[in-house]
This record gives C-alpha cells, sequence and structure tokens, in this order.
C-alpha cells in the first residue's frame, strides 16, 4: 500500500515509526551520513517538520518497503539552505515545486524487491504531483544515484555541475511534472508493482 502524510491524511504511527527506522539504517548505518538519530534508532531531521509529506510504501503488516520526503521549496529546504552553492542559478522554488528527499529503500529488500520497490515509489512521486498541484520536483543526489534518476525517462535536467562534498560527489537537478510524465516513466521500463493503493490511515 502506497501511504501519504500530508495535510489532509495521516499515515499510521507505525508506518510513520517503520519509515524513520528505515532511515536510520540507511543513512546512518550504511551509509555513514552524520545526521541526527533520535532515541538511538530514529533518524530525524531539522525538516521533518510539520510541513513535510511522506510517501511511504509498506506491506500488510505495515512493515516498511519504501518511502521519501517531500519538502515545500516556498519555506528552508535541503537543495537551497545546504546545498544551493550546487547550482548554477537561484534553486528552484515555488508552490508548485517540491523537493524529494530521504528516497529510501529497506536494507531487507533483496535486489529484485528493490527495483521493483524503487520503480513503485517513482512513479508514486508522478502520480502524488498530477494529483495534487505539484508541476516539478528538485533533490540533491550522489552521482551514481542521480545518473540513475536522469535516465527513469522523464524530463529531468542537472541543475549544476556535480561537486565532491565531505567526500561524496553530489549533484542537484529538477524533475518537469507533466500529464506525461507517468507514460515517460512506462516507456523506460519504470512501473509499479502490479497497483498500489493510496490509503488514509487512522
Amino acid at each position: 500500500m502506497l501511504f501519504t502524510q500530508d495535510e489532509r491524511s495521516t499515515a499510521s504511527d507505525a508506518v510513520m515509526r517503520a519509515m524513520f527506522e528505515a532511515r536510520k539504517r540507511v543513512f546512518v548505518d550504511l551509509l555513514g551520513w552524520d545526521v541526527p538519530v533520535l532515541a538511538g534508532k530514529y533518524e530525524i531531521d531539522q525538516f521533518d517538520d510539520t510541513h513535510a509529506r511522506y510517501l511511504i510504501l509498506a506491506d500488510s503488516a505495515q512493515n516498511h518497503l519504501a518511502s521519501a520526503r517531500l519538502l515545500p521549496t516556498t519555506r528552508p529546504h535541503i537543495l537551497d539552505t545546504l546545498f544551493a552553492d550546487l547550482c548554477e542559478e537561484a534553486p528552484p522554488t515555488g508552490p508548485h515545486t517540491y523537493e524529494i528527499t530521504r528516497f529510501c529503500l529497506d536494507r531487507s529488500l533483496r535486489a529484485a524487491e528493490r527495483r521493483r520497490w524503487r520503480d513503485a515509489l517513482v512513479t508514486g512521486l508522478a502520480h502524488y504531483a498530477l494529483e495534487h498541484g505539484i508541476t516539478a520536483y528538485t533533490g540533491v543526489a550522489e552521482q551514481g544515484w542521480l545518473d540513475q534518476i536522469l535516465e527513469f525517462g522523464w524530463d529531468a535536467r542537472p541543475l549544476g555541475q556535480p561537486e565532491t562534498i565531505d567526500g561524496m560527489t553530489l549533484g542537484a537537478l529538477k524533475i518537469e511534472i507533466t500529464a506525461e510524465t507517468p507514460a515517460l516513466l512506462a516507456a523506460s521500463g519504470i512501473l509499479p508493482p502490479g497497483h498500489f493503493l493510496e490509503a488514509e490511515a487512522a
């Protein structure tokens, strides 16, 4: 199931906790990021506030599979606050532009499952944008992941030259979202696994 948590719907506490735990296992334990950890198990930073939106893929037992955080660019966000120098011009902002952050695939997934749920989350992001008036996404990504995103088939472009920061080569990008985006993704083989449901959890 695809759970959303935004101003109109709230995922269950269990799903939210599972997401923050998964983020800690990926970004802190695996990748070694120097980011805050709450209670030794939840990766939560200053951008996890009431303005953040979350897309979370979970199984029927509410176990985390994949997730992403969306930040409004009309407020401080990662690109303009921490990595503005990655952009040749000012970072794109506006009420219809959101930043994709913390794109997270659960460490328990096998290789084939990772591809399956990665594609599901990417298509979920496209559909979510179309349903909520989002016309563009921005983001910061490590070089290998950046290259993958740019090859998904959607209208994506770098915002500047990648730079090495704290031992990682990072780049910024912008993704334009239109009614054609799902078809562009499908043409490149980015498809959801069957179908998933957007649900509101109590």
